[in-house]
């Protein structure tokens, strides 16, 4: 689906809205990082069996395959809504400061 099927609030982007919204984009993609690492650590404390803190890693022989597949899943879902989230919200406000969608 592209922009123009959502009742033209999301219009095709101009190529000066795409060059001026990159430093937005960036800077968003680093927060949303941020946030995502933050919440995933607080949700895998609660959810992991031995809360010890840190998700396994896949190198970590003292974990099932089980657990270090729950606990990727679990960040990969994590990062994405973050992300999606994060993103979509700065193209709403990059569109309410100049009145361009960035996107495509």
């Amino acid at each position: 689906m592209s922009g123009k099927d959502f009742a033209g609030a999301e219009a095709e982007a101009s190529t000066s809205a795409k060059i001026l919204y990159k430093p937005v984009g960036i800077v968003s993609s680093v927060i949303a990082g941020v946030v995502a690492g933050f919440a995933f650590k607080q949700i895998w404390k609660r959810v992991s069996p031995n809360s010890e803190g840190d998700a396994p890693g896949p190198l970590e022989s003292e974990f099932s395959l089980k657990e270090i597949l729950l606990a990727a899943v679990l960040q990969g879902a994590i990062f994405s809504v973050v992300k999606a989230l994060v993103q979509r919200q700065g193209a709403r406000a990059f569109q309410k400061a100049t009145g361009e969608w960035p996107g495509n």
